[in-house]
């Protein structure tokens, strides 16, 4: 089995449609937590924590990654911070969460996509890894 780098890497960042497209327009089923006109928050395939959600836009509209934000993306990115707040209101992650974002093949982005990573349900640790 692939380590997540290597996933990561084999990944090509593009523009491309993804999984994620396939998720928005339901051809793939995805357990969905939170979902309005911007943003689809779903829970993670392969969880790394009790609570494991992703929160993407569904209009990617050039926004593969965080390194690839615009400044007409900030509302967007608002949106989805937002949301991860909301959302982990709705999951009981009162006594905190973490929110991940992956960017680029160093970073371990392994969907190119912008997405938010909601983590809780456990004690985290720091430093990340």
């Amino acid at each position: 089995m692939a380590s997540e780098k290597e996933a990561a890497l084999a990944a090509v960042p593009s523009d491309s449609p993804t999984i994620f497209d396939k998720i928005i327009s339901k051809e793939i089923p995805s357990k969905v937590v939170f979902e309005d006109d911007e943003v689809l928050a779903f829970r993670d395939i392969s969880p790394q924590a009790p609570t494991h959600i992703l929160i993407i836009p569904k209009v990617k509209d050039g926004l593969s990654g965080l390194s690839k934000a615009e400044e007409r993306h900030c509302e967007i990115l608002g949106r989805l911070l937002y949301t991860a707040k909301v959302v982990a209101k709705q999951e009981g992650l009162d006594d905190g969460f973490r929110i991940v974002i992956n960017d680029g093949p160093s970073g371990c982005q392994s969907v190119y996509h912008i997405h938010i990573h909601l983590l809780g349900g456990r004690q985290m640790n720091w430093p990340p890894g």
